[in-house]
Protein backbone atom coordinates (compact mmCIF):
# COMPACT_ATOMS: atom_id res chain seq x y z
CA UNK A 1 0.00 0.00 0.00
CA UNK A 2 1.72 3.42 -1.36
CA UNK A 3 1.04 7.03 0.46
CA UNK A 4 2.41 10.58 -0.81
CA UNK A 5 2.84 13.49 0.60
CA UNK A 6 3.81 16.13 3.45
CA UNK A 7 4.29 14.85 6.88
CA UNK A 8 2.21 16.77 9.24
CA UNK A 9 2.04 15.97 13.15
CA UNK A 10 0.41 12.75 13.59
CA UNK A 11 -3.45 13.82 15.16
CA UNK A 12 -4.52 11.67 17.77
CA UNK A 13 -7.69 10.02 19.23
CA UNK A 14 -8.04 9.08 22.99
CA UNK A 15 -8.15 6.09 23.59
CA UNK A 16 -7.06 1.99 25.14
CA UNK A 17 -4.47 2.44 23.34
CA UNK A 18 -4.14 5.62 21.93
CA UNK A 19 -5.38 6.18 18.25
CA UNK A 20 -2.51 7.40 15.46
CA UNK A 21 -3.41 9.06 12.41
CA UNK A 22 -1.07 10.41 9.34
CA UNK A 23 -3.05 12.70 7.39
CA UNK A 24 -2.61 13.81 3.48
CA UNK A 25 -3.97 15.81 0.75
CA UNK A 26 -6.00 12.92 -0.49
CA UNK A 27 -5.61 10.16 2.04
CA UNK A 28 -5.24 9.24 5.69
CA UNK A 29 -3.88 6.34 7.50
CA UNK A 30 -3.87 5.29 10.94
CA UNK A 31 -0.84 4.41 12.09
CA UNK A 32 -1.71 1.83 14.89
CA UNK A 33 -2.65 -0.75 11.99
CA UNK A 34 0.96 -0.48 10.82
CA UNK A 35 2.25 -2.36 13.87
CA UNK A 36 4.37 -5.37 12.97
CA UNK A 37 4.58 -4.63 9.80
CA UNK A 38 6.95 -3.17 7.36
CA UNK A 39 6.96 0.56 6.91
CA UNK A 40 9.20 2.43 4.03
CA UNK A 41 10.09 5.96 3.86
CA UNK A 42 11.42 7.61 0.78
CA UNK A 43 12.11 11.38 0.97
CA UNK A 44 10.73 13.37 -2.34
CA UNK A 45 10.92 17.16 -1.59
CA UNK A 46 10.50 19.57 0.88
CA UNK A 47 6.95 21.46 1.19
CA UNK A 48 7.15 24.19 3.36
CA UNK A 49 3.50 24.46 5.35
CA UNK A 50 3.14 28.04 4.64
CA UNK A 51 4.28 28.89 1.40
CA UNK A 52 4.40 25.52 -0.14
CA UNK A 53 7.38 26.10 -2.05
CA UNK A 54 10.53 23.36 -2.20
CA UNK A 55 12.61 24.82 0.26
CA UNK A 56 14.52 23.31 2.84
CA UNK A 57 12.86 23.44 6.00
CA UNK A 58 14.44 25.63 8.86
CA UNK A 59 12.30 24.97 11.72
CA UNK A 60 9.05 24.16 13.06
CA UNK A 61 7.92 23.06 9.37
CA UNK A 62 8.33 26.32 7.59
CA UNK A 63 11.27 27.08 5.06
CA UNK A 64 13.39 30.12 6.44
CA UNK A 65 11.89 33.04 4.93
CA UNK A 66 8.42 32.05 6.30
CA UNK A 67 9.56 30.69 9.92
CA UNK A 68 10.63 34.65 10.30
CA UNK A 69 7.38 35.94 8.78
CA UNK A 70 4.73 33.70 9.15
CA UNK A 71 2.70 34.66 12.65
CA UNK A 72 2.01 30.52 13.30
CA UNK A 73 6.10 30.75 14.48
CA UNK A 74 5.93 34.25 16.41
CA UNK A 75 8.36 33.78 19.52
CA UNK A 76 5.36 33.80 21.57
CA UNK A 77 4.15 30.17 20.48
CA UNK A 78 7.31 28.27 22.03
CA UNK A 79 7.97 31.36 25.16
CA UNK A 80 4.14 32.14 25.81
CA UNK A 81 5.41 34.90 28.35
CA UNK A 82 5.79 37.01 25.46
CA UNK A 83 2.18 37.27 24.51
CA UNK A 84 0.67 40.72 23.92
CA UNK A 85 -2.67 40.26 22.40
CA UNK A 86 -4.55 40.84 25.70
CA UNK A 87 -2.34 44.31 25.49
CA UNK A 88 -4.00 44.89 21.78
CA UNK A 89 -0.37 44.60 20.88
CA UNK A 90 0.65 43.08 17.63
CA UNK A 91 3.86 40.71 16.99
CA UNK A 92 3.21 40.02 13.06
CA UNK A 93 -0.40 39.96 13.04
CA UNK A 94 -2.69 40.72 15.97
CA UNK A 95 -5.63 39.03 14.25
CA UNK A 96 -4.18 35.60 14.03
CA UNK A 97 -2.43 36.12 17.71
CA UNK A 98 -5.70 37.38 19.52
CA UNK A 99 -7.34 34.25 18.32
CA UNK A 100 -5.17 31.75 19.29
CA UNK A 101 -3.75 33.96 22.53
CA UNK A 102 -7.44 35.01 23.69
CA UNK A 103 -8.74 32.10 24.94
CA UNK A 104 -8.56 30.05 27.83
CA UNK A 105 -5.16 28.33 28.32
CA UNK A 106 -4.58 25.50 30.41
CA UNK A 107 -1.03 25.07 32.65
CA UNK A 108 -0.03 21.35 33.17
CA UNK A 109 2.21 19.02 35.06
CA UNK A 110 3.04 16.32 32.93
CA UNK A 111 5.31 12.77 33.39
CA UNK A 112 6.93 11.90 30.42
CA UNK A 113 10.24 11.30 31.20
CA UNK A 114 10.30 12.85 34.33
CA UNK A 115 7.61 15.93 35.59
CA UNK A 116 7.63 18.64 33.61
CA UNK A 117 5.25 21.67 33.52
CA UNK A 118 3.57 23.58 30.08
CA UNK A 119 1.22 25.37 28.76
CA UNK A 120 -1.63 24.70 26.09
CA UNK A 121 -4.36 25.93 24.69
CA UNK A 122 -7.63 24.33 26.79
CA UNK A 123 -9.18 23.00 23.40
CA UNK A 124 -5.39 21.05 23.00
CA UNK A 125 -6.04 18.87 25.87
CA UNK A 126 -5.14 15.84 26.19
CA UNK A 127 -3.58 16.18 22.40
CA UNK A 128 -0.66 17.79 24.13
CA UNK A 129 0.11 15.66 26.14
CA UNK A 130 0.01 12.64 23.73
CA UNK A 131 2.24 14.50 21.60
CA UNK A 132 4.93 14.77 24.26
CA UNK A 133 4.87 11.08 25.60
CA UNK A 134 3.70 11.56 28.97
CA UNK A 135 1.83 8.50 30.61
CA UNK A 136 0.15 10.75 32.96
CA UNK A 137 -1.26 14.09 33.52
CA UNK A 138 -2.85 16.79 35.62
CA UNK A 139 -4.21 20.62 34.88
CA UNK A 140 -2.88 22.94 37.69
CA UNK A 141 -4.71 26.68 36.40
CA UNK A 142 -6.88 27.37 33.71
CA UNK A 143 -6.70 31.63 32.64
CA UNK A 144 -7.96 32.96 29.96
CA UNK A 145 -5.38 34.21 27.93
CA UNK A 146 -1.77 32.93 26.48
CA UNK A 147 0.05 35.67 28.66
CA UNK A 148 -1.20 34.28 32.11
CA UNK A 149 -0.20 30.82 31.13
CA UNK A 150 3.09 31.88 30.45
CA UNK A 151 3.89 33.70 33.55
CA UNK A 152 2.70 30.65 35.39
CA UNK A 153 4.77 28.53 33.76
CA UNK A 154 8.02 30.81 33.92
CA UNK A 155 7.25 30.99 37.82
CA UNK A 156 6.86 27.05 38.36
CA UNK A 157 9.72 26.61 36.10
CA UNK A 158 11.70 27.64 38.90
CA UNK A 159 10.81 24.63 41.04
CA UNK A 160 10.71 21.99 37.98
CA UNK A 161 11.51 21.14 34.70
CA UNK A 162 10.14 22.69 30.96
CA UNK A 163 11.81 19.63 29.18
CA UNK A 164 11.17 16.39 28.52
CA UNK A 165 14.05 13.91 28.14
CA UNK A 166 12.70 12.28 24.47
CA UNK A 167 15.44 9.29 24.88
CA UNK A 168 14.19 8.46 28.18
CA UNK A 169 10.72 8.85 27.11
CA UNK A 170 11.21 6.21 23.98
CA UNK A 171 12.63 3.74 26.36
CA UNK A 172 9.87 4.29 28.86
CA UNK A 173 12.52 4.56 31.22
CA UNK A 174 10.06 6.59 33.78
CA UNK A 175 8.27 6.11 36.94
CA UNK A 176 5.10 6.81 38.13
CA UNK A 177 4.60 10.13 40.61
CA UNK A 178 1.54 11.39 42.48
CA UNK A 179 0.75 14.84 40.87
CA UNK A 180 -2.05 15.65 42.82
CA UNK A 181 0.88 15.94 45.34
CA UNK A 182 3.31 17.77 42.80
CA UNK A 183 -0.15 20.34 41.85
CA UNK A 184 -0.75 20.73 45.72
CA UNK A 185 2.97 21.90 46.27
CA UNK A 186 3.26 24.32 43.63
CA UNK A 187 0.52 26.33 44.36
CA UNK A 188 2.17 28.63 46.78
CA UNK A 189 4.70 29.37 43.56
CA UNK A 190 1.41 30.56 41.15
CA UNK A 191 2.04 34.13 40.54
CA UNK A 192 -0.87 36.26 42.04
CA UNK A 193 -2.41 36.80 38.86
CA UNK A 194 -3.28 33.71 38.23
CA UNK A 195 -4.02 32.85 41.35
CA UNK A 196 -7.90 32.84 41.11
CA UNK A 197 -8.09 30.11 38.46
CA UNK A 198 -6.12 27.39 40.41
CA UNK A 199 -7.70 23.75 39.96
CA UNK A 200 -7.78 21.61 42.94
CA UNK A 201 -10.50 19.36 42.78
CA UNK A 202 -9.48 17.20 39.41
CA UNK A 203 -7.39 13.97 39.26
CA UNK A 204 -4.62 12.22 37.39
CA UNK A 205 -5.00 11.38 33.16
CA UNK A 206 -3.48 8.38 32.31
CA UNK A 207 -2.67 7.56 28.86
CA UNK A 208 -2.05 4.52 27.28
CA UNK A 209 0.47 3.95 24.03
CA UNK A 210 0.43 1.48 21.24
CA UNK A 211 3.93 -0.05 21.73
CA UNK A 212 4.29 -3.21 21.29
CA UNK A 213 8.28 -3.16 22.54
CA UNK A 214 10.56 -0.38 23.82
CA UNK A 215 13.84 0.23 22.25
CA UNK A 216 16.70 -0.71 24.86
CA UNK A 217 18.75 2.60 22.98
CA UNK A 218 17.43 4.78 20.33
CA UNK A 219 19.26 5.96 17.39
CA UNK A 220 16.97 8.80 15.03
CA UNK A 221 16.34 8.97 12.40
CA UNK A 222 16.86 12.22 9.77
CA UNK A 223 16.05 12.36 6.26
CA UNK A 224 18.51 14.86 5.37
CA UNK A 225 20.80 11.74 6.06
CA UNK A 226 18.65 9.32 5.22
CA UNK A 227 16.59 9.60 2.83
CA UNK A 228 15.40 6.25 2.47
CA UNK A 229 14.51 4.13 5.27
CA UNK A 230 12.77 0.52 5.75
CA UNK A 231 11.92 -0.78 9.02
CA UNK A 232 9.52 -2.99 11.00
CA UNK A 233 7.64 -0.38 13.29
CA UNK A 234 7.00 -1.33 16.61
CA UNK A 235 5.33 1.12 18.50
CA UNK A 236 4.65 4.98 18.27
CA UNK A 237 4.89 7.62 21.35
CA UNK A 238 4.52 11.14 21.87
CA UNK A 239 4.71 11.92 17.73
CA UNK A 240 7.30 9.35 17.41
CA UNK A 241 7.97 5.93 15.45
CA UNK A 242 9.23 3.16 16.95
CA UNK A 243 11.30 0.41 14.93
CA UNK A 244 12.47 -2.81 15.37
CA UNK A 245 15.93 -1.88 15.29
CA UNK A 246 15.65 0.88 17.69
CA UNK A 247 15.49 3.45 15.16
CA UNK A 248 12.69 6.21 16.37
CA UNK A 249 11.27 9.07 13.71
CA UNK A 250 10.14 12.07 15.25
CA UNK A 251 6.82 13.05 12.74
CA UNK A 252 6.65 16.05 14.25
CA UNK A 253 10.43 17.43 14.03
CA UNK A 254 9.86 16.10 10.36
CA UNK A 255 7.22 18.76 8.97
CA UNK A 256 7.66 19.95 5.72
CA UNK A 257 8.67 17.10 4.47
CA UNK A 258 7.36 15.54 1.30
CA UNK A 259 7.31 11.31 1.67
CA UNK A 260 6.49 8.43 -0.28
CA UNK A 261 5.13 5.61 2.22
CA UNK A 262 4.95 1.82 1.60
CA UNK A 263 3.14 -0.63 3.70
CA UNK A 264 3.90 -4.22 3.58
Amino acid sequence: MLYEGVLRKMQTEMGSPIQYYMLFENDFLNVNQVLDKSLQINFIKFQCLNCGEDRPIYRQGFCKSCFYETAAAGEWIMRPELSTAHLDKEDRDLEYEKKVQLQPHIVYLANSSNIKVGVTRKTQVPTRWIDQGAHEAIEIVEVPNRYLAGITEVALKDHLSDKTNWRKMLTNDVKDENLVEWRNKLRSYIPEEATDYYIDNNTETHLEFPVLRYPEKVKSLSLNKNPNYTGVLKGIKGQYLIFEDNTVFNIRGSEGYYVGLGVN
